[in-house]
């Protein structure tokens, strides 16, 4: 399989430290083979983490890209982003001899993307990956921008690191073995990008969901939000502006990470569960005088029409929502920060809100007392 070049978008993310390309495009198969054996060339040891799933879903493409190269499965779904599967890839990198020139491969979605960033940021204090993301939800958000981590009974994403990979290769092709409940997930990462910064990628899914991966639109859709990630990160890269900055790429996360949490861990998809999170900041963004509830509406009806959730799948309680929201690594100084709407297009960050406001918003989206 060649790589259609003509096709091939390629966006470049720069932060204080370093620089590497994003790739975007359908059959990228042989570029991405080709850095793999430049590397070759130059005495790297590579390895490779994937799951079971995206192994079985594209065999062939595996098969292709990384033969002779060792690999290690992991098990499908959060609960792989834990102490004991980090434990196991490590253990795998030094089975299979990577020193400092060795070159971890993230094959998969956004749980493989993370474990296996984290265990490269530690392997031998750092060495360097590429992230092949597999899942629309890893393409548009988790490949980009070096947030690396694992998960605690405490919470989600609590462990981890900032380590950029070298290059990311999204292939559009591999979005074709997505369940429809994936790309769908993929798709409330997509959406939020337009409720925080860009309406006129809103108003387009507004007046046309994009529910398939043949849509035509994918490829400028996934540039537009790879684009504006990556233009946060250049500015922002480890979340330390005092206002805005990073933080509003967490529009309702500190919502979605508690509902993740209290549910446990592979209840929800990602995106279903910041899903819930982005009509429950919309509603807080009302409730404290910015948004009206017709854009509220607008918000829920979008994400109804992409297939996503907008109330609790089962009644969670008031209580333990917000103790696990008081866990989240955006808490500062004792106090949540929310990501709001000023309108759909503009988000901020707003600080000290009160807790029994919070509570009254859980309970609009199905949480009990």
């Amino acid at each position: 399989m060649n790589s259609d070049i003509s096709n091939l978008i390629r966006i470049e993310v720069t932060t204080a430290r370093e620089s590497y390309p994003i790739y975007i495009g359908r059959q990228l198969q042989s570029s991405l083979g080709d850095e793999i054996a430049a590397l070759r060339s130059q005495g790297s040891r590579l390895a490779v983490i994937t799951d079971a799933n995206v192994r079985n879903a594209v065999p062939d493409y595996f098969k292709e890209t990384f033969d002779g190269i060792p690999a290690i499965e992991v098990p499908a779904g959060e609960t792989s982003k834990s102490l004991a599967e980090f434990g196991r890839a490590l253990d795998f990198f030094a089975s299979n001899g990577l020193d400092r020139g060795g070159v971890a491969i993230a094959f998969g979605g956004g749980v493989v993307g993370d474990l296996t960033g984290f265990a490269a940021a530690s392997w031998l204090r750092g060495i360097r990956f590429i992230q092949v993301p597999t899942t629309l939800l890893s393409m548009v958000d988790s490949s980009v921008g070096g947030k690396t981590g694992i998960n605690i009974a405490s919470g989600k994403n609590l462990v981890g690191a900032f380590h950029q990979p070298i290059s990311v290769y999204e292939d559009l092709d591999l979005l074709a073995s997505l369940p429809p409940r994936e790309f769908a997930a993929g798709m409330a990462e997509v959406i939020k990008y337009g409720m925080l910064g860009d309406p006129v990628l809103f108003e387009m899914l507004e007046a046309e969901p994009l529910l398939d991966s043949r849509d035509e639109r994918l490829a400028g859709v996934v540039k537009r939000n790879c684009q504006t990630k990556a233009d946060v990160v250049n500015a922002d890269e480890k979340e330390q502006a005092q206002a805005g900055g990073r933080a509003l790429l967490n529009l309702g996360h500190t919502f979605g990470h508690a509902i993740e949490n209290v549910a446990g861990y592979g209840e929800y998809l990602h995106g279903e569960a910041v899903s819930v999170g982005f009509v429950a900041a919309a509603n807080l963004s009302q409730k404290i005088g910015y948004v009206q509830a017709g854009e509220v509406e607008r918000i829920t009806n979008v994400l109804i029409a992409h297939g996503l959730p907008v109330r609790l799948k089962t009644a969670l309680r008031t209580e333990d929502l917000l103790s696990a929201m008081m866990k989240d690594k955006k808490v500062r100084a004792g106090m949540l920060r929310f990501v709001v709407l000023r309108r759909i297009g503009e988000a901020i960050t707003e600080d000290g809100v009160d807790l029994e406001l919070v509570s009254s918003i859980w309970g609009e989206v199905g949480a009990v007392d």
